[in-house]
């Protein structure tokens, strides 16, 4: 496994010894920390009375605390992952969509991966825990950001210090031990005064291979670290500049690709600067800057026995190593003036994104050198104005433009699109029914193609049909939902209905490889040369359809209790077939007993089987091949509140040790020893313990 540059576990442990005795020198002087059961379901919202989801990603969540993005969103109602065998790197759906429609920003920018088969998702670089807040808004329902997302806007943030003449530094570090070698580190300190600071986040992540229910072993073992620096500028308090930098590196073994990845590396660079209150209507400026680079290799020899191959001319099995490396540079820059009048706030500015991509293979009958093969470059300008109508009744509206243009390198093609979105929304408050929050809103989003929509199908832009052949997808969607408290009671259900004209949908052959280009097995069992083009996209019709909906009880000072579910419903209306890789029904009981000091609690998932299926249909990862069987799985969890900055927090995760398989789920490659034509099981059952301290 890759080697983080430096050791987090002595800095780590070096952190808690010197938290703790300073906790047991001066505990009057420290101030009380608020003490918060697991976090099994981040539900409803609390900003645009239930649209916008917030969670604080510092917290432990059950099952197992999660090692990157797509393993934290999930415990947002509407999120499922689309898992490749590792027991990281995810690539999460929402409400069953999937890819850019998700919009995935890091302190307001946004870092794209570099594989055409999304080996290297968004999300497998954003280590949860380093971060404040995580923002997830709701359908089409912002045009703050560029080329707007469809499904969802997902906000990974982090905010400024803020130190004065009493404390001038702030930490925390956290260890987490678990079943199958499971060990994290996580360490965020920060010092200062009132005018400046200095942040250090840093982790690491590892683990073995996991055991399915029926304990077979599922290659699944990761290694991966990060490190993050911020120097922070507040000469006043309506002014902040803050520079960032960071660096992260890491490998994983996958048991449902043909590859592994032997590399994840990723650097970043970001200024950004706001000014408050520079008159009675102009409330703040804001602008940044942002260049992120990902470097990413697949291999199948440094992670797993190498393949052998038939030699044609000497009879003999020969070994058939393989490697392509794939690179990612982009650069954000955004500018938003936000100014408040009357009943009046306006959010508006520009942005833009410019991103190149470049990648070659090495083989025994290829030498392709890393060459660009992809230039993105996009200009967008957006206005968002929300107006309060009354006390009890909220109007807000957006519009935004996208200018984007994209050039194939390879075939020396070119395309360029003018891209619209917007939305309007209503909030309201009934005051006659207990403060119950209610939204209504519709929006339009136009997305051209991503990268991976065009050269996955294109061999990394070599041939050129699909390139000109994609239309951009337009969607139109309808959002509403409310939520009420009354006494120990409390509800919230979030709705959508939508139309999707030319959906992108990607359709796999029967013998389809992994997207690298590599021999895979027939419905024989015989090994067949993989195709060109692992996948064909095209454009069709479709109509969505779902909701998020829980209801909460408080039975007791102690004990309470909830539950949650989501469902999300997709049709193909140009073949009249179910839209593939949409996650089943799904529902989540949540039983806590919260003490001063401790906490108990149950998390009961339990998942319907999935029989709308499109065989052979899907999206980048995955595909349908069968339906699947509905499963139930039962965790525990349960908290201690040391003192008043460190708490111990312990899970078991599928206590019966079920052995159960997610519809989401890529097939085996055979490189690993699991058939290619079959799902993985998920892991079985596991234990875990995890220490946090904050000073």
């Amino acid at each position: 496994m890759a080697q983080p540059k430096f050791s987090l576990q002595p800095l780590a442990a070096a952190i808690c010894v010197a938290c703790y005795s300073s906790i047991v020198m001066a505990n009057d002087a420290m101030p009380v920390q608020k003490f918060a059961p697991i976090v099994v379901t981040s539900a409803s919202g609390n900003d645009a009375n239930g649209l916008i989801v917030r969670a604080d990603p510092k917290q432990p969540i059950q099952p197992i605390p999660a090692s990157d993005g797509a393993d934290y969103l999930q415990s947002i109602v509407g999120f499922s992952s689309v898992n490749s065998g590792a027991g990281t790197n995810g690539d999460v759906t929402f409400r069953g969509m999937f890819g850019s429609r998700i919009k995935i920003l890091t302190d307001g920018t946004e870092n794209l991966g570099a594989c055409p088969s999304r080996m290297d998702s968004p999300t497998s670089y954003i280590s949860p825990e380093s971060y404040d807040r995580i923002s997830v808004i709701k359908g089409p329902q912002t045009v703050q950001y560029a080329n707007t997302g469809s499904a969802a806007t997902v906000i990974f943030e982090r905010t400024p210090e803020q130190f004065d003449q009493d404390q001038n530094y702030r930490g925390q570090a956290s260890v987490l031990m678990g079943s199958f070698g499971r060990l994290d580190h996580n360490v965020e300190v920060a010092a200062g005064d009132e005018q400046k600071y200095i942040r250090l986040n840093t982790n690491r992540s590892v683990s073995n291979s996991y055991q399915d229910g029926d304990g077979t072993t599922v290659p699944s073992d990761w290694e991966r670290w990060n490190a993050d620096v911020a120097l922070g500028w507040t000469p006043d308090e309506d002014t902040w500049v803050e520079l960032t930098g960071g660096k992260a590196d890491g490998e994983a073994v996958y048991a449902g690709r043909a590859m592994d990845g032997s590399k994840f590396a990723r650097e970043s660079l970001g200024l950004r600067v706001e000014k408050k209150n520079l008159t009675d209507v102009i409330q703040k400026v804001e602008a940044q800057i942002n260049y992120n680079y990902n470097d990413h290799i697949m291999d199948n020899f440094s992670l797993r026995p190498v393949p052998m191959k038939h030699d044609e001319h000497t009879h003999n099995m020969q070994p058939a190593p393989s490697e392509m490396q794939v690179t990612r540079r982009t650069l954000n820059t955004r500018m938003a003036i936000t100014s408040e009048w009357d009943q009046n706030q306006l959010i508006a500015g520009m942005d833009s994104q410019r991103n190149t991509h470049a990648g070659g293979m090495t083989s025994t009958s290829m030498n392709m050198p890393l060459t660009p093969d992809m230039k993105f470059q996009s200009y967008g300008a957006f206005a968002e104005l929300s107006h309060e109508l009354s006390d009890n009744n909220k109007l807000v509206t957006g519009v935004r433009v996208d200018q984007v243009e994209i050039d194939a390198l390879k075939t020396g093609q070119t395309r360029q699109e003018t891209l619209p979105s917007g939305f309007i929304r209503f909030e309201n408050t009934h005051p006659e029914h207990d403060d119950g929050k209610t939204y209504i809103g519709l929006g339009y989003v136009e997305r051209v193609p991503d990268y991976w929509e065009l050269f996955k199908t294109d061999y990394h832009g070599i041939t050129a049909n699909t390139f000109k052949q994609l239309k951009t997808e337009k969607t139109l969607q309808l959002d509403l939902g409310y939520q009420h408290h009354h006494g120990a009671f409390n509800s919230w259900v979030s709705t959508y209905a939508g139309v999707i004209q030319d959906f992108i949908l990607m359709t796999y052959p029967k013998s389809a490889n992994s997207g690298h280009g590599h021999p895979m097995g027939n419905d024989m069992g015989e090994m067949q040369p993989a195709k060109m083009n692992s996948a064909d996209s095209r454009n069709i019709d479709a109509t969505i359809a779902g909701a998020e909906a829980g209801i909460g009880y408080q039975f007791t000072d102690r004990l309470q209790a909830d539950i949650s579910a989501m469902y999300a419903w997709g049709e193909n209306t140009t073949d009249n077939t179910p839209l593939p890789q949409i996650s089943p029904l799904e529902a989540r009981v949540n039983l806590r007993y919260v003490q001063d000091k401790y906490n108990f609690g149950l998390l009961w998932r339990v998942v319907d089987g999935q029989n709308r299926i499109s065989l052979n249909e899907g999206n980048i990862v995955g595909y349908d091949n069968k339906q699947s069987a509905g499963f139930g799985t039962l965790s525990l969890n349960g908290s201690y509140h040391i003192m008043d900055s460190v708490d111990v927090s312990v899970g078991v995760d599928n206590v019966l040790d079920r052995t159960y398989t997610e519809h989401l789920n890529k097939m085996g490659a055979s490189g690993t020893g699991l058939p290619a034509t079959e799902q993985f099981n998920n892991m079985g059952r596991n234990y875990w313990a995890r220490v946090s301290m904050k000073f």
